[in-house]
């Protein structure tokens, strides 16, 4: 009953912020000079700002992306952490142009909430990190457990599932942010710690003591995770969308940031040559001039780039491609052509 009560209240406060937006959002952007991006409070690997205020990450690689699409500079964003409470009202209310935030597709953010996946940057699950102390090697051990849980998530609702599921109980320990989360967790006021296997994986490397904390191996959802726009404005929707295919399809292409230009002057393969916009005009179908493609590519990389800069087998993170890998590597990377 709380889930439903909470879920009906910020349905109706997202709807009331959706009719105060505006539609022209490429207008807003351009005129405004600068992205307003929506991303977490701090994940290290997805968003997190340096000392300096520089925000890097997997999910910042995309606005990037999509303001050099733009702007032509991926400088040009402004950084808006957001909780798991927050995030929506603030992209309904056209507080930020896209959300970039770990956020999960799902069929009532999609069709209630009212905003639009722009596609899949990231195929993830929802575990647990435990300590090894614990003595535990499967989630199905918890019974009786407290729970880390950050509030206003789907990981939230799959908890209250599992362990429903397979019939043993647990307390939830709720925080409103990853820090807060990773805070209790860390000071043991949580047995468990639940979110995203990403997440666990990318809490884990900042840990004082990561060797003694271990992921469970049970996977409990689907969390198909990438960036979102409102509803209601369809050119905004494509080109975050197209921003996100081409650093796809650069990667399926072998265009990388080192050999972008030489690709761009001499490749042959006609899907390259629209990709980068020396043949047709796909730039001018999204309102954008011929080299946007190649710009956000340039930025920070192809997907396959930003992959290994931020999350890969060579960061403290360690997350291997698995099912981020491209199709053609047996993954479920994938996208529609550019012609």
């Amino acid at each position: 009953m709380k889930s439903s009560v909470f879920f009906a209240t910020l349905t109706a406060t997202v709807a009331l912020a959706a009719g105060m937006s505006a539609a022209a959002t490429l207008d807003d952007v351009k005129a405004r000079g600068e992205l307003n991006c929506g991303v977490t409070t701090g994940l290290t690997g997805f968003s997190l700002p340096d000392a300096n205020g520089n925000w890097t990450g997997f999910d910042v690689a995309v606005c990037r992306a999509v303001a050099a699409a733009v702007l032509g500079d991926g400088s040009k964003v402004k950084f808006v952490p957001t909780t798991g409470q927050t995030r929506f009202t603030a992209l309904a209310s056209g507080e930020i142009d896209v959300l970039a935030r770990n956020s999960t597709w799902t069929f009532s953010r999609d069709v209630d909430l009212k905003f639009e996946w722009a596609g899949v940057n990231y195929y993830d699950g929802q575990g647990f990190l435990v300590r090894k102390d614990l003595g535990v090697s499967s989630a199905k051990e918890l019974d009786g457990a407290t729970v880390c849980i950050q509030t206003g998530t789907t990981t939230e609702l799959n908890l209250a599932d599992f362990f429903k599921a397979n019939n043993i109980t647990y307390q939830p320990v709720p925080a409103e942010t990853n820090a807060e989360m990773e805070q209790k967790y860390a000071s043991g006021a949580c047995d468990a710690y639940t979110t995203d296997a990403s997440g666990l994986a990318a809490t884990r490397a900042t840990l004082t003591d990561p060797d003694n904390h271990v992921i469970l191996p049970e996977i409990i959802s689907k969390e198909p995770l990438g960036p979102l726009v409102r509803h209601g404005d369809q050119q905004w929707g494509d080109i975050v969308r197209w921003t996100l295919n081409a650093l796809i399809a650069a990667e399926e292409y072998g265009v990388t940031s080192a050999n972008l230009e030489e690709m761009a002057a001499n490749s042959t393969n006609p899907e390259v040559k629209r990709l980068l916009g020396t043949e047709g005009d796909l730039g001018a179908m999204l309102g954008l001039d011929a080299a946007w493609a190649k710009r956000a590519i340039a930025v920070g990389g192809n997907y396959g780039e930003i992959f290994a800069r931020e999350l890969g087998e060579g960061t403290p993170i360690g997350l291997a491609r698995g099912l981020n890998a491209q199709w053609t590597q047996g993954g479920l990377l994938y996208s529609p052509p550019f012609r």
